[in-house]
């Protein structure tokens, strides 16, 4: 008899329903699988078949196929179980036909019939909802994940008995009731993080630097010695961002969910904050691996991606970081084909001026300059091209650490930046810009317009700072941001005096 399941694969973040062919035929016993399956997809006719056998629902000795369509979309992963398991006991007849009309089947079959988690739930039920499939049969521990995606009825069932319970029985009385999750609630819940600018002693100069790139959303790099702030810092950047919105929090939480990072929550109201060590590989920082999978820098989408000692990162690392910061999408290929990954994020660096960290203190400093050279020279040129702010940072008196002033909370910072932010709102209304940062050089004379004085100040500062054509258009949209941040429609010259003091030290990339 022949029967057909729904369900959903993965391409990347994105997803598309899949439906499960089942047919079991007269014939010699054997279980055949096709339609452009992964390892862990043929594996599954094994636990198929243990999992229904020691459930009390033993297999027939027949002639089984099982068909994954479209054929020509890669299947990946152990979602698929449940589907399959589904198909056969619809082929076998131990419920109606119609029993599985509009329903979406997802999970994991342990050996004894027990559905245990999957990866990429959220999408696949957001893709489902998309399509109008009505309810959806995910692994109980997934189930408030899916949960989150409004105009679908998401159950969450342990075992395939209760499943073939659920599909025995009708009417909303029946087993699985349905899972719900109050989105409203979760973000009420967000509350502030722990780490708060006004923890931080001194260094205005590189918190109005924070504050800047946060506001429109610019890459930062701070230099100094060990101990001066530069991490404490970076990890109190994203507590000044506005809080996520509801559709950038399920974009972040797809990404989560699939790399399989999103553990018992069910939906990301924070955003996210990666600080990957400088000994990742390349595949876990950009993205990949044999079955690809999101890296650090998709796992940042829609928040912060620090990089501490930024010279001890590998400079292929550094150098494949362009697209991402240029593109915000990550493309992974593969034989098998080539996925897609957000990587909109917010590039923090930290680093130290020489290798012992003290440069150009000669107290302190026992580094010749070649060895200072060579350090910094592991930064490429491409890439210190694409950050538009640098700062540096001095260590901190101790005057100062007693007197235990408190700066401003992320809260006064936090309101200011989300009046920048609205102002570029405003702004870019229509324009598909989202923040000043990403004003593509075609358009950077129309949203930074100059006065006569004003652009007098700029030629100055470009042939005084020997900046690139990118670094003279970074500087224009930095300036732009701090006229945002003052509540000024025009471009002033303090704004881009201001704004050229974020550029590199001349006498560091020497």
């Amino acid at each position: 008899m022949y029967s057909e399941i729904l369900s959903g694969a993965l391409a990347g973040v994105r997803a598309c329903l899949v439906g499960v062919e089942v047919d079991i035929a007269p014939g010699l016993p054997c279980f055949n699988m096709v339609g452009s399956l992964g390892g862990e997809v043929r594996e599954s006719r094994e636990r198929v078949c243990v999992a229904l056998k020691n459930a009390g629902l033993p297999v027939p000795c027949a002639r089984i196929t099982v068909n994954l369509s479209p054929a020509d979309v890669r299947k990946e992963g152990t979602a698929f179980d449940l589907s399959i398991a589904v198909g056969v006991l619809q082929s076998m007849e131990y419920f109606a036909k119609d029993a599985t009309e509009g329903i979406l089947f997802l999970g994991e079959l342990g050996l004894n019939g027990e559905i245990r988690r999957v990866k990429g739930v959220l999408p696949i039920v957001r893709e489902a909802a998309r399509a109008g499939v009505r309810e959806c049969v995910v692994p109980m521990e997934n189930a408030r994940e899916g949960a989150v995606i409004p105009g679908i009825c998401v159950r969450g069932a342990q075992n395939i008995k209760e499943v073939l319970a659920f599909l025995r029985e009708g009417g909303e009385d029946r087993p699985l009731s349905r899972v719900c999750v109050d989105v409203a609630e979760l973000f009420d819940n967000t509350g502030e993080p722990r780490e708060d600018f006004s923890q931080v002693n001194g260094q205005k100069t590189a918190k109005r630097a924070a504050e800047i790139a946060a506001a429109g959303f610019h890459n930062l790099l701070m230099t100094g010695p060990p101990g001066s702030g530069k991490s404490m810092i970076a990890r109190r950047i994203p507590g000044i961002l506005p809080p996520l919105t509801l559709e950038e929090s399920l974009e972040v939480t797809a990404v989560y969910s699939v790399a399989g990072g999103l553990g018992e929550r069910a939906l990301l109201t924070r955003r996210p904050f990666q600080s990957p060590h400088h000994g990742i590989s390349q595949a876990a920082f950009l993205g990949g691996g044999s079955v690809p999978k999101p890296g650090a820098v998709s796992l940042a989408h829609r928040g912060v991606l620090f990089l501490d000692e930024l010279p001890e990162f590998p400079r292929g690392i550094l150098d494949g970081m362009r697209q991402p910061l240029e593109e915000h999408l990550v493309h992974v290929s593969r034989a098998n084909g080539s996925v897609t990954y957000p990587a909109e994020f917010m590039l923090v660096c930290a680093m130290n001026p020489c290798p012992c960290g003290y440069y150009p203190d000669g107290n302190r400093c026992r580094c010749t300059q070649p060895q200072v050279r060579r350090y910094l020279g592991r930064v490429s040129g491409p890439i210190l091209d694409r950050i538009d702010l640098c700062v540096e940072l001095r260590p901190v008196e101790l005057a100062g650490i007693r007197a235990g002033e408190k700066g401003e909370s992320s809260a006064q910072i936090r309101k200011r930046v989300m009046a920048a932010r609205e102002r570029q709102r405003e702004r870019f209304e229509g324009s598909g810009y989202r923040f000043n940062a990403d004003i593509a050089a075609d358009d950077v004379e129309r949203y930074c317009p100059l006065g006569e004085a004003e652009r007098e100040c700029a030629e100055r500062l470009y042939d005084s700072l020997r900046l690139s054509v990118r670094g003279y258009h970074r500087m224009l949209r930095v300036a732009r941001t701090i006229a945002d941040l003052a509540g000024e429609e025009r471009i002033a010259a303090e704004h881009l005096m201001e704004a050229a003091g974020y550029r590199p030290a001349l006498d560091y990339w020497i």
